[in-house]
């Protein structure tokens, strides 16, 4: 919106700085950090007043959390706010790249609403039908997945890019949409079920996005696709923009966040968050890069998906208790040790995905 401001720059004056992306993703962060802080203990007592007992606490979890009853949920709803409007402000409009992520933030998001709305109505853990929810997020990923290969440039339509090897494509053909699907409803039910602790799903959210938004901006940029042996894909910096924007709402949120939780982010926030990553992912062509950048996510998943299918087939269990987070809580973990070991390993496997960026 505020880019349009460039229309009036004559060159060297300050309407000028809106022509930078730097300068846009910088106040882009900014404008969710200010958002964040200003709307967030608002947006708190407004939920804890209509949420009365907050979010149901599951009576076969850890002990240590129902000390936490009473907390309200839905807190995503600052960190969409903040992101979104903030992107709304800072961002190229025109820029499709920018439309497909902020729709695949706002659908699942939605979706996380809905469900967390069933269950403080009905007071359970269930929410909406998993069926439910599954359908809705492979719709939404279908036509995220085939409009960002519409936007593609026609040789890397349809094609796989493969980290390392150096101009490396795979064919997908027409079962790129049905792959997209899968990376951006894996990452945004990978996100949710990371989201069991206090400030546990964030941070790993803010240092996923804070990589893929170098990527992006690698991604977007001629000359540096030129120099590292990427491939160019024309219009995806700007998602820097909301990357910027996704940190500084997620900021403003840990401030509140932060243990002892006042608020939880909910499936409103953590499946939008989890969507909104894949979607980059596949805008930029980064898709395999995300399951190492996300790789936290990927372990947590993998960890109810083991031992759900072990259980079934024994009906004795790999993990204490999955989550695997929650394996280490029964283990004895305090809950702050396992939230900054989780970061760290967060950190560090950014920094590889990072690094295939040069490794060719």
């Amino acid at each position: 919106m505020l880019y349009e401001l460039t229309r009036f720059s004559e060159g060297g004056d300050l309407f000028n700085l809106f022509r930078y992306i730097t300068f846009r993703a910088g106040a882009a962060f900014f404008t969710a950090l200010i958002f964040g802080f200003i709307f967030g203990r608002p947006l708190i007592n407004f939920l804890r007043r209509k949420q009365k007992k907050g979010q149901p606490i599951r009576d076969d979890g850890p002990a240590s959390h129902f000390s936490k009853a009473g907390t309200p949920t839905m807190g995503g709803l600052l960190i969409l706010s903040a992101g979104i409007v903030s992107t709304l402000l800072w961002a190229r409009l025109d820029n499709p790249y920018v439309w497909i992520v902020l729709g695949v933030t706002l659908a699942f998001g939605l979706i996380g609403f809905a469900d967390d709305y069933a269950k403080v109505t009905k007071m359970n853990t269930k929410g909406v039908s998993g069926k439910i929810r599954m359908g809705l997020g492979l719709l939404v990923a279908a036509i995220a997945g085939y409009a960002a290969a519409v936007n593609h440039p026609p040789a890397l339509t349809g094609q796989l890019a493969v980290p390392v090897l150096k101009d490396t494509l795979i064919n997908l053909s027409i079962l790129f949409v049905p792959f997209a699907m899968i990376v951006i409803v894996g990452a945004a039910n990978a996100v949710n079920l990371t989201d069991g602790l206090d400030g546990l799903a964030i941070m790993p959210v803010m240092i996923a996005a804070g990589t893929f938004g170098i990527m992006s901006y690698v991604v977007g940029n001629s000359n540096l696709t030129s120099y590292l042996g990427v491939h160019f894909v024309p219009g995806t910096g700007e998602l820097v923009i909301f990357c910027s924007a996704l940190i500084g709402g997620g900021l403003g949120f840990l401030w509140y966040n932060a243990p002892p939780a006042a608020v939880f982010m909910g499936d409103t926030g953590s499946l939008a968050l989890g969507g909104a990553l894949g979607a980059i992912a596949v805008c930029i062509k980064h898709e395999i890069v995300l399951a190492i950048v996300g790789g936290l996510f990927v372990v947590e998943a993998l960890s109810v998906i083991i031992q759900v299918a072990y259980f079934k087939r024994t009906g004795r269990r790999v993990f204490l208790m999955a989550p695997i987070h929650h394996h280490f809580e029964k283990k004895g973990w305090g809950e702050a040790q396992i939230v900054i070991r989780f970061w760290i390993i967060a950190l560090i496997l950014a920094l590889i995905g990072l690094a295939t960026l040069k490794v060719r």
